[in-house]
């Protein structure tokens, strides 16, 4: 298997978790502004879960891109991966219906937060791939950080049941993490 077929089936996946997103979008039954706000969490949540998959999808793309080889431990860590996102519509609509719900928004971080560990694991792989590239492994140990602190982010949200706000604003913090410039390292694309 060539990593051009890893790529392609991971997009196609990740093309469905949004198309099944936004399928549960449902648009009010009456034109007023009461009717839209009534949608809004439906929204707000749809639009964060659209943000944090598409952040995922461009880590992803260059994830595979850098990949030596399709081993085994690759494709069952990116299978892995493709799970928990594939959870993100489940999660994404359940917390819309029910945000002001602890369990609702518990959920919806404990999947985050697996994905973000399934991310960690891929990544791995990839380090152990890149042996003794040091620009390489430099590059991955950063991004690995990121991974690692968006995990523990995400796990250690306050508990819902505390204020589910403060989760929603640690759920929002982590991908704008992703738009702050990094300490410019030599890009794997480089190589």
């Amino acid at each position: 298997m060539t990593t051009n077929r890893l790529e392609a089936f991971s997009d196609g996946v990740i093309a469905i978790i949004v198309t099944i997103m936004v399928l549960e979008l449902h648009s009010p039954a009456r034109a007023d502004w009461p009717s839209l706000l009534k949608v809004a969490p439906a929204l707000v949540s749809y639009g964060l879960s659209f943000l944090i998959v598409a952040i995922m999808w461009v880590d992803h793309l260059h994830l595979i891109h850098v990949a030596h080889k399709v081993t085994a431990a690759l494709l069952w860590s990116n299978l892995n991966l493709l799970f928990w996102m594939s959870l993100v519509p489940f999660v994404t609509d359940f917390v819309g219906k029910n945000y002001r719900e602890p369990m609702a928004v518990a959920l919806y971080g404990l999947d985050l937060f697996f994905c973000s560990c399934a991310f960690y694991l891929l990544r791995k792989e990839l380090m152990r791939q890149a042996g003794t590239d040091s620009n390489l492994v430099d590059y991955h140990a950063s991004v690995q950080r990121k991974n690692a602190m968006s995990a523990a982010l995400y796990f250690s949200a306050p508990p819902p049941y505390v204020t589910v706000y403060a989760s929603f604003f640690i759920f929002a913090l982590i991908p704008a993490m992703y738009f702050l410039p990094e300490k410019k390292l030599a890009s794997p694309q480089d190589h």
